[in-house]
């Protein structure tokens, strides 16, 4: 009946996951994303264990892997094609 509904703490543990994924394919090491990113080493650590990480820090990681743009995108304004889709949304 429902999609697969998440937590925010799994969620989140799939983001840090899929970065630690990325990071190994660009054959980075933790220190080296953490030296380039700005973001602690021990910051970076704690996010692939345990996915918490500040948002500023997630962003700035983001960066380094050329990520960005799905973060630009998260509360962007919807374009309409239609009035209709607009009274659908509003209703």
């Amino acid at each position: 009946m429902f999609p697969q509904l998440k937590y925010p703490e799994e969620i989140a543990k799939d983001i840090a996951k899929a970065e630690k994924i990325k990071r190994k394919k660009r054959k980075l090491t933790q220190a080296e994303l953490s030296a380039r990113s700005g973001v602690t080493l021990s910051s970076l650590k704690r996010f692939e264990q345990t996915g918490e990480i500040s948002f500023v820090s997630l962003l700035k990681i983001a960066a380094v892997l050329d990520e960005t743009e799905e973060f630009a995108r998260l509360f962007q304004r919807r374009e309409y094609s239609s009035i209709q889709e607009v009274i659908d949304e509003n209703s």
